[in-house]
């Protein structure tokens, strides 16, 4: 009796990133990356086969190959990013999309929620994230010090604790013995609007009702200190770690918010060797403690460095891709290996792998692997309403010998940025659109330094914020006669 001999082969097991480059570049599994923008994860498709990226946002008024932007569809206002998601995902165009391409879609997303987790299932597909329930656990900035302080990753001193009222607070600093010049964070947040600066009851009653009555909140001691980012991702294999980047924060020109985000530097000299090598050995510590609690896949940490000790400590996790994700994946490393991303899908791909990551994470350290680039996010600061009559277009600008910022060429690569005088420009805002206080214009992204050596703005930056800004136009348009549509909104997009 003759019996049918099973033809399935046990999948190879990839060994070195020569083939891990290879299985992307032949993968047939449909990923999506869903977003406001494709920006978080820019040209993650040139280096995965069927990656495509669905916008809300049309960033590049159809050039992109691989954006998908559905047409415009009644829909209740936005309230968060997660909002944006689930409206894609329900939209009948992007469900078309979805279907006529086949195949068993896989989801990416910057943030998303159980309902884009249903939404995606319906889609007959899968989210290659951790599940949204860890990681808001994870993104709680109070379970951040706890999973901190488990991995031996310090946070800068502070207490945590529900807050009554400003005499409460002193209390509470006095017996953490943390002075009385602090800084309050409530859990969930990005850092323009849950980082509140307080030195005064007067700085209390400015920020009283997004404090009181918010739960357990984190209150440090107020250092001098220069922000620092840094990106890795938990695999099966350990943990792997970009470089460390510089953060533009606060900066007036860019931001209305203080202490707001606005942009990166990645660069081999912005920090000595001891504090580059720290934060790395810190992050890898962090993310073996995320691996023991489940977590895995890309994550992001801010660290504090104490100008005046050298010290430093653990600001905030973003446990997802961020808006600095570009940077890491962009940078000499990536190109000479993979980016960082492309092993979150790996991690999530259910293929096979082994790597020493310790000798990769070694490699990536080393500073002829890193080049220089800078971004900057530019939002309207001006305290106005209006609506664009005139938007600069996505592409290459020019900045000439007079100072002034042209347009040159259209391209969606930020690697055909030349030289200094050259910057890449993703536009956000369009003709039609409100534009108020705190509106994200677009993200500028040159080589070289975007900061001085005692991180202040450089006058080329200030030169390309002006250029930028100046191209574009708009008519008044009073608040009241705006209504809700330009109402500023509580969540960032990138």
């Amino acid at each position: 009796m003759l019996t049918k001999k099973k033809n399935k082969t046990k999948a190879k097991v990839l060994k070195n990133i020569s083939e891990i480059r290879r299985f992307f570049h032949r993968n047939d599994e449909p990923i999506y990356f869903v977003s406001a923008t494709n920006f978080n994860l820019l040209g993650i498709d040139e280096w995965c086969k069927n990656f495509k990226y669905i916008s809300y946002i049309d960033c590049y008024d159809g050039r992109h190959p691989n954006v998908f932007c559905p047409s415009e569809q009644p829909h209740a206002e936005f309230t968060s990013i997660e909002d944006i998601n689930n409206y894609l995902l329900q939209h009948k165009e992007v469900i078309d999309f979805i279907k006529r391409r086949g195949g068993k879609p896989n989801f990416v997303f910057l943030m998303f929620d159980e309902e884009t987790e249903r939404l995606a299932e319906q889609l007959g597909g899968t989210v290659w994230f951790p599940s949204a329930e860890l990681r808001t656990k994870c993104d709680n900035k109070i379970e951040t010090v706890r999973i901190g302080d488990k991995a031996g990753v310090p946070s800068v001193p502070n207490t945590l604790s529900e807050i009554e009222d400003y005499d409460h607070l002193r209390a509470v600093c006095e017996k953490a013995k943390l002075g009385h010049d602090v800084v309050l964070q409530s859990a969930f947040g990005d850092s323009g609007h849950t980082t509140f600066f307080i030195k005064s009851e007067e700085d209390f009653r400015k920020h009283e009702h997004e404090i009181v009555g918010q739960g357990e909140i984190k209150v440090m001691k107020r250092i001098n200190c220069r922000g620092s980012a840094i990106e890795a991702c938990a695999t099966a294999q350990g943990t792997i770690v970009g470089p460390l980047m510089t953060e533009l924060v606060g900066f007036k020109e860019l931001t209305p918010y203080r202490g707001g985000w606005c942009g990166n530097e990645i660069l081999a000299t912005a920090f000595p060797k001891k504090i580059r090598e720290r934060a790395r050995n810190l992050t890898f510590k962090f993310g073996e403690q995320l691996r023991a609690n489940g977590y895995r896949g890309y994550f992001e940490l801010d660290f504090l460095i104490d100008n005046e000790t050298g010290d430093i400590w653990l600001g905030e996790l973003n446990p997802r891709v961020t808006g600095a994700s570009s940077m890491t994946n962009h940078a000499a490393f990536a190109h000479a290996d993979a980016p960082l991303f492309l092993f979150h899908l790996l991690e999530f791909s259910k293929q096979d792998f082994k790597l020493d990551v310790n000798e990769l994470n070694q490699r990536w350290a080393d500073p002829d692997m890193i080049d220089g680039w800078s971004q900057m996010v530019i939002k309207h600061t001006e305290d106005n309403v209006d609506i664009i009559t005139q938007a600069p277009e996505t592409g290459i600008y020019k900045m000439l010998e007079d100072g002034r910022v042209v347009f040159d060429r259209f391209d969606y690569h930020r690697r055909a940025v030349e030289n200094e005088n050259e910057a890449f420009y993703l536009r956000i805002q369009n003709v039609g659109d409100y534009r108020y206080e705190g509106a994200d214009l677009g993200i500028l992204v040159t080589r070289g330094r975007s900061m001085t050596k005692n991180f202040e703005l450089n006058d080329r930056s200030q030169k390309w914020i002006h250029g930028i800004k100046s191209a574009y136009a708009a008519n008044p348009l009073p608040v009241a006669d705006a209504g809700p549509a330009v109402a500023e909104p509580a969540f960032k997009i990138m």
